[in-house]
Order: structure tokens, then sequence, then C-alpha cells
């Protein structure tokens, strides 16, 4: 998925916050890579995302997010951030285990 930012403003930044993951981490899935799936579920009135990796802190996180265009670019805009459950953790795991041993 390609991009060219981050939108971050008062509207998304105290919900993405409220739940301890850090700016950097959030913004780090995405660099280093991570599973992105639609949100079916709660794509109403626009599409969403949900995006699962471990940050460079080595946190496991879930984040919930939209792509917003403006001037040309493509920006992700983060709705949600969490950090996974242990149950989370051990299935993304065996996916990059799976993937890396073909």
């Amino acid at each position: 998925m390609r991009f060219s930012g981050f939108d971050w403003d008062h509207g998304n930044i105290p919900k993405v916050f409220k739940h301890g993951v850090t700016r950097d981490e959030i913004e780090s899935i995405f660099r280093i890579g991570s599973f992105i799936q639609p949100d079916l579920l709660h794509s109403d009135s626009e599409e969403r995302f949900r995006a699962v990796g471990k940050s460079e802190r080595g946190h496991y996180v879930f984040i919930v997010f939209t792509i917003r265009s403006r001037g040309g670019h493509r920006l992700i805009r983060p709705i949600s951030a969490r950090f996974m459950h242990a149950k989370e953790i051990a299935v993304y795991e065996k996916a990059i285990s799976d993937i890396q041993n073909g």
C-alpha cells in the first residue's frame, strides 16, 4: 500500500493514543511492514483497514485506519490503535513463521 504520510489532528489523536500506543510506534508499523486487510464490518461511511505488526520498539500493535487524499497525497489516518493481546500475538507470529518458512 503506497502512501505519502500520516493525517494527524485533534480529531484522531485523543482516540488513537488512549490505549498507550505512541505516534512513533504507529508510524513504525507502516515503515517496517505489516499485515493489512479491509475492515469490512466497520466500513459504512468510508473504507477502513486493519493493520497488525511489530513496532520498532518490539510492541505488537493493532491499528484501524483509513486513507485520506489531500493535495494529491494519500495519507494514512489512524482511527484506533492498541497493543495486541497474547492470542493475537501468537496468531501473528505463526503467520510470520509460515511466510518465512514457505
